[in-house]
């Protein structure tokens, strides 16, 4: 082979070798810059909820800029506007009510417990939260956001519960179809209570947690009752019904654990 081809060949590998040595370099470049974007994201986001806690649902983007330490301009860099602030405080709002729901839902516990940890879990969120529930629930953005986290949620929860609900009676051989209006009623009724309970405070968390567990207990005990089915709502029952519950999923996967 003459030296001239065979410098050409080694030009042409250097080059195709510098080439994918640059477009690896600026790969791993754009992939550290979305990755610090999104964990600055998610600190402002952060902040916005500090901010709720001291200026309300009326808080504007100068007030969430301030808590985090920015100037308004930097805060737009990773926010389109306030509409987009709301949907990222929803899908956190989302997060932190799923991480304490869920678990107590699944809970391995008598069915009287495992609904009043349950109703617990949400009674605390908005207490510790009651601004941003107010914001999600009541609140109008300058402009139409892309979703309605509130809504999304209790479809999310109340489809939930269906699977749950209906699981548990066709395991006492009893008609599945009450199920889903059952859950609505139930999500429903929840969220209800807890928009009144957070406007007049007149009793506990605790207190309005308890009147609700019986009331759903009192519903449960009386229908399977009038099937023929006595439930102890102190003991566990034989087989724990879990459901998987998030934005991602369907939020109807249904699994069974001895």
């Amino acid at each position: 082979m003459s030296p001239v081809i065979e410098r050409v060949k080694r030009s042409g590998k250097q080059s195709r070798s510098s080439s994918r040595d640059e477009e690896a370099t600026g790969d791993a470049r754009r992939d550290r810059w979305r990755k610090h974007r999104i964990a600055r994201r998610k600190e402002f986001v952060e902040a916005a909820l500090r901010a709720l806690d001291t200026h309300g649902p009326d808080l504007g983007m100068e007030d969430v800029a301030a808590e985090a330490g920015v100037t308004k301009p930097v805060l737009y860099r990773h926010f389109d506007d306030k509409a987009d602030l709301y949907v990222a405080l929803g899908q956190r709002g989302t997060e932190i009510l799923f991480e304490r729901l869920i678990p107590a839902i699944n809970a391995e516990l008598a069915p009287v417990p495992r609904i009043r940890m349950a109703l617990d879990a949400f009674f605390t969120v908005i207490e510790e939260h009651p601004n941003l529930y107010r914001l999600l629930a009541h609140g109008r953005p300058e402009k139409p956001v892309s979703s309605d986290v509130v809504a999304e949620d209790k479809e999310l929860i109340a489809t939930a519960l269906t699977a749950l609900l209906g699981d548990y009676m066709r395991m006492f051989n009893m008609d599945s179809g009450a199920a889903e209006p059952w859950a609505h009623g139930i999500v429903g009724m929840v969220q209800n209570t807890g928009e009144w309970w957070l406007d007049r405070r007149s009793m506990g968390r605790d207190a309005v947690v308890e009147y609700l567990t019986q009331i759903i207990w009192a519903a449960i005990d009386g229908l399977t009752r009038q099937n023929g089915v006595i439930i102890d709502p102190n003991l566990p029952l034989e087989a724990n019904k879990v459901v998987q519950l998030g934005r991602a999923d369907t939020a109807d996967s249904l699994k069974e654990t001895s």
